[in-house]
C-alpha cells in the first residue's frame, strides 16, 4: 500500500471512530440513549448482513459457534456501545471518547491475567501512562458524575470482547462476525431499552442523517476502512495509530458541541494517547532490522 494511501485511510477511519461521540451526543436530542445505539447497530448489521449474504460468506456453523458470536455481539456491541450512549448524558463526548479509548490498556491487564500473553516492557510503561492519564482526567473533576463509570466501563467491555476476538475470531470469517455480532447487539439493545427507559426517537430530517451517519459511517465504512489497512499493511504499526481515534473525539467534541477542552483533559488525554501509542506499536531492535 502507499504511504499516502494509508496515512488518508488511517486518518479516515479514526476520524470515524472518534467522531461518532460528538454526532451520538448530539443524537441524544432526539433519542433515548439506548434505543438510539439499538437503531444504529440493528440498521448497521441489517446491511452487513445484506452484503455477506449477496457475497455468499460462510455463515457460522454450530450452536457453539452461533453463541460465541453472541457474546461477542453482547460484549462489544450492546455493552460497549450501550455504556457509551448512556455516558454521554452526563458526560461531554471528549471525556467518553477518552476513557473508552482506554480499552487497549486494559487489554495488556486483562490479557495478562487471563489469558497468559507476556507483553514487552513499553507495554506496560504504556499502561502506566494509561492510569496517569485516566488520573488526571477524573481526579480534577470538581463533581463526580456517573457518566466516568459508564465511560470506564465501555473499556472494560471493549477489552474483553477484543480478548474473545482474538481467541474466537479464527473460527469466523471477519465480515460474517461483524455482521452477526453487530445485529446481535443491537437486538440486546433494544430489549434492554424496552426495559430500562422509556425509548423514544424524534423523526426528523437531522435526526434521520445522524442515525444514517452513526450506522453507515461510524459503523460499516469506519469498519470496512480499519480492516482493509489491517490486511494491505503491518497490523502492528497500524494499531498503533488507534491514538488518533481519542484525539478526533476531543476535537469534533469542542468543534461540533463547543466542549471547553480542560487542561486536565489534555495532559491525561496525551498521557492515554501516548499509552496507547507505547501498547500497540511494534518496536524491533537494531539487530532484527538489519537482519530484515
Amino acid at each position: 500500500m502507499k504511504k499516502w494511501t494509508f496515512i488518508v485511510l488511517i486518518v479516515l477511519t479514526t476520524f470515524l471512530m472518534g467522531s461518532s461521540f460528538a454526532v451520538g451526543k448530539i443524537g441524544l436530542t432526539y433519542a433515548s440513549p439506548l434505543y438510539l445505539a439499538a437503531l444504529r447497530f440493528i440498521v448497521a448489521g441489517v446491511v452487513m448482513l445484506i452484503v455477506v449474504i449477496v457475497l455468499r460468506r460462510p455463515r457460522p456453523t454450530g450452536k457453539r459457534n452461533w453463541a460465541k458470536i453472541g457474546v461477542i455481539g453482547a460484549l462489544q456491541t450492546a455493552g460497549v456501545m450501550g455504556c457509551i450512549f448512556i455516558s454521554l448524558r452526563t458526560i461531554t463526548a471528549s471525556e467518553s471518547s477518552i476513557l473508552t479509548f482506554t480499552n487497549p490498556l486494559l487489554v495488556v491487564v486483562l490479557g495478562t491475567i487471563f489469558s497468559g500473553i507476556r507483553y514487552k516492557w513499553y507495554q506496560w510503561v504504556g499502561v502506566l501512562l494509561g492510569v496517569i492519564g485516566v488520573s488526571i482526567t477524573v481526579g480534577a473533576q470538581v463533581e463526580w458524575k456517573i457518566g466516568i463509570v459508564w465511560g470506564l466501563c465501555s473499556a472494560i467491555f471493549w477489552a474483553t470482547a477484543t480478548l474473545l476476538v482474538k481467541k474466537w475470531g479464527v473460527l469466523f470469517d471477519t465480515w460474517v462476525l461483524s455482521a452477526y455480532q453487530m445485529l446481535c447487539g443491537g437486538i440486546i439493545l433494544l430489549l434492554l431499552s424496552l426495559t430500562l427507559e422509556q425509548p423514544f426517537f424524534i423523526w426528523n430530517h437531522e435526526s434521520i442523517l445522524i442515525l444514517l451517519w452513526l450506522s453507515i459511517f461510524s459503523s460499516i465504512i469506519q469498519f470496512a476502512v480499519w480492516y482493509y489497512v489491517l490486511q494491505h499493511g503491518d497490523p502492528g504499526k497500524t494499531s498503533s495509530f488507534l491514538f488518533l481515534a481519542p484525539f478526533f473525539g476531543v476535537l469534533s467534541g469542542w468543534l461540533l458541541l463547543g466542549e471547553t477542552l480542560y487542561l486536565s483533559s489534555i495532559v491525561g488525554g496525551l498521557c492515554i494517547i501516548v499509552g496507547i501509542y507505547l501498547v500497540n506499536r511494534q518496536f524491533q531492535s537494531k539487530k532484527e532490522s538489519i537482519n530484515t
